[in-house]
């Protein structure tokens, strides 16, 4: 997928191919507790397909068969260099930079399944973008989505329950990260359903603004 990468004053385009996009759940307090699950004692890992990935501009199919498929507003971090077992206070080093991820996501398969890969898997299941910016400081960057022009989530990274330098550090120590891999960081509090016809937007402060509008699934 071709993305702008903003350095600076300096703008090239980039190819990203991530050998795995990691998400975390439950890593904001009120989206936690709007889910009924209480504060992780460490990030919980998931992963999304790279057949998810789906560029700014075009259509997330949802699938009709289920009641709840819900937008999920995060900050992307995106790896620039191949990172094993690195420690917090170097983490942010790995970085290339940062972007806006929508994790879609079907509560129904969730709750049925216990586990999260077919509901955050389908293809279109992970918009991202519109660029990759890099040298900002992620510890607190205003996040907000909106629906159809009205916002749902409103929040900042400062919020968050693991910071981005705690979330490499813990992914590199059980995985080893490849560049272009992707961190989607976990969701504010406000999720909520997405039908066909909406437009969903995801904006974060420096970075832009990730907009898909939403389809049926054929």
């Amino acid at each position: 997928m071709q993305l702008p990468v903003v350095r600076g004053d300096r703008t090239e385009a980039y190819d990203l191919v991530p050998s795995k996009i990691i998400g975390i759940g439950q890593n904001y307090r009120a989206h936690a507790a709007e889910m009924g699950k209480g504060i992780p004692e460490e990030p919980l890992m998931f992963l999304k397909p790279r057949s998810a990935l789906l560029p700014d501009g075009e259509a997330i199919a949802r699938p009709m068969e289920y009641d709840q498929v819900h937008f999920e507003g995060e900050l992307g971090v995106v790896i620039g260099q191949r990172t094993q077992r690195i420690s917090r206070e170097r983490a942010l080093d790995c970085v290339m930079g940062f972007t806006c991820v929508n994790d879609v996501s079907v509560r129904d398969l969730q709750k049925k399944d216990g586990q999260w890969t077919r509901a955050k898997g389908f293809d279109t299941f992970c918009p991202l973008g519109p660029r990759i910016v890099a040298g900002l400081d992620p510890s607190d960057l205003r996040i907000v989505t909106r629906v159809n022009g009205a916002i749902r989530q409103d929040s900042s990274t400062s919020d968050l329950i693991f910071d981005v330098p705690t979330l490499i550090a813990f992914v590199s120590a059980h995985m080893t990260l490849e560049i272009g891999d992707v961190i989607s960081t976990g969701t504010p509090a406000g999720v909520g359903n997405l039908a066909p016809g909406d437009t969903v937007e995801v904006e974060i402060s420096g970075i832009g603004i990730l907009r898909n509008r939403v389809i049926a699934r054929a």
